[in-house]
């Protein structure tokens, strides 16, 4: 098990024979060993979620008294008591125990430690730890979810930023990393911005469908308590409850969504990631990354590294693997609740934390790093980029069928090819002694910032379809920025 201890201690008691004295321990006549002790509990990772389940236990206590299943003073001095034990572990001077099991049992020992076990013991009616735990964790996603989503709204704004400065900055656009047509770096990096939008509304729909309350589920059937759910719900800004107690309790879909959702995310990234890996070497000399996100070589001085880059790829790999480790462990569970479970948190833990540190360092090495569009210019003369230009101008100025049109731009091509020149770069004499039909104006539609500017088509690379895609963002990032 993963262990971090760099917040809270854990103490040990897993001396053989070692009794420690459980809540649920009325079934059992013998102790558990301490083998059992340490491979069961999951305090050493879900104490992650301590916020999430004292907020939890004050909702339900303040139900428990408003229903009239505790009195309202001993409803009163629950939270209080809750609001002692938030104090001691917001200070750093609870100490969490490997035998208390888990967050849970933690929080609830500590309570009772504090207002007397008598009273203490009161706050788990009409609750079991299965909702409990449903209900910590969903909080958890919930709340990560919506921080991972506003990192990736910051992301886009960078890249539409960086986008609003180059629009006349040309490259050569590809498909199979080979040289295909003209695009601008701006059209190149909205691809990614609206990439990272959808990744953004993929998180806003996952809280919509999954901002729903478990806790009153119990173990899975429900509670003959005269609960109202729909006050906890409330308390702790649900939109309401979860319709079905044994569903609330047994599935984690909504922690596969954030880990799927988190994958999406990280893939995008990855790949931008690869792009400016490329970019950033003397092959390409497309990108200059800030030393303040760089990497040197240990043997040699003059190596700069884009290793911030290399490590959010690499880390994309990681969050996939916590995607499939949780969907593995779902597949074959019978309803309701299964220790199984248990493994659900950590990959969750892992990926939201992986990704709110990748989408932070990235966006700051876009926002510092240098395009030299220079390079990527000199890049554009080769490769023959206006190719589909020719071909198109024969088929809509000449009337050549269009296989024919792509038969003489290949014959040009070959043409260029043998002079040791780009197809941009061949004068009206040169065209028209490959074919009479490239005569006349046919030279003017091997220009590379006309080939740009022609594809004037909604989505296109022109400059004012260019301006319609940064208007789109403009407009999606000011309603996202008021509904928040």
């Amino acid at each position: 098990m993963r262990r971090d201890l760099k917040f809270y201690k854990i103490t040990e008691n897993l001396n053989e024979g070692a009794s420690v004295k459980k809540m649920w321990e009325g079934r059992f006549s013998e102790a558990s060993s301490a083998l059992l002790e340490e491979f069961n509990a999951s305090i050493g990772f879900d104490r992650a979620l301590w916020q999430e389940d004292i907020a939890g236990s004050k909702a339900h206590a303040r139900m428990l008294g408003a229903c009239g299943i505790l009195k309202p003073d001993e409803s009163e001095k629950i939270v209080a008591g809750l609001d002692a034990v938030f104090e001691e572990i917001k200070s750093g001077k609870f100490e969490f125990k490997t035998a208390d099991e888990d967050i849970h049992m933690a929080v609830e020992k500590r309570l009772s430690e504090l207002i007397g076990s008598d009273l203490g013991g009161r706050l788990h009616t009409a609750r079991s730890r299965n909702d409990q735990v449903a209900l910590d964790f969903r909080l958890y996603v919930l709340k990560s979810g919506a921080q991972v989503a506003e990192k990736t709204r910051e992301l886009v704004a960078a890249l539409r930023d960086i986008a609003s400065k180059h629009a006349d900055t040309l490259m050569p656009g590809y498909t199979h990393l080979q040289h295909a047509q003209p695009v601008s770096l701006a059209y190149h990096l909205l691809a990614y911005a609206f990439m990272f939008r959808r990744d953004y509304e993929r998180f806003a729909s996952s809280r919509e469908r999954n901002n729903l309350c478990p806790l009153g589920s119990a173990a899975l059937a429900g509670t003959p308590h005269p609960i109202n759910r729909k006050s906890v719900a409330q308390q702790l800004g649900f939109a309401g409850v979860t319709p079905n107690a044994m569903d609330s309790v047994s599935d984690r879909d909504f922690a596969l969504e954030i880990l799927f959702n988190v994958s999406v995310l990280m893939t995008h990234a990855s790949r931008l990631c690869e792009e400016l890996i490329l970019w950033s070497s003397q092959e390409f000399g497309f990108v200059t990354i800030s030393d303040a996100y760089s990497t040197g070589s240990s043997i040699m001085p003059q190596k700069k590294n884009p290793d911030v880059a290399e490590l959010i790829r690499g880390k994309t790999g990681r969050v996939n693997g916590n995607l499939v480790a949780l969907l593995t462990v779902m597949k074959g569970l019978p309803l309701a609740y299964n220790k199984d479970m248990q493994e659900d948190k950590e990959g969750v833990f892992d990926s939201v934390s992986t990704a709110l540190a990748s989408l932070e360092i990235l966006k700051q090495m876009l926002k510092t790093a240098k395009f030299n569009e220079q390079n990527m210019l000199a890049m554009t003369r080769r490769g023959h980029l206006t190719a589909t230009d020719l071909a198109d101008f024969l088929v809509r100025e000449k009337n050549v069928p269009f296989r024919r049109a792509h038969f003489i731009t290949g014959k040009a091509v070959a043409y260029a090819e043998n002079l040791g020149l780009d197809l941009s770069e061949l004068n009206a004499q040169q065209l028209a002694s490959v074919d009479e039909s490239l005569g006349g104006d046919a030279v003017k539609f091997l220009d590379l910032n006309a080939s740009k500017e022609a594809r004037k088509s909604q989505g296109g690379t022109a400059n004012e379809s260019v301006a319609a895609q940064i208007e789109i963002l403009n407009e999606w990032l000011k309603r996202i920025n008021l509904k928040g």
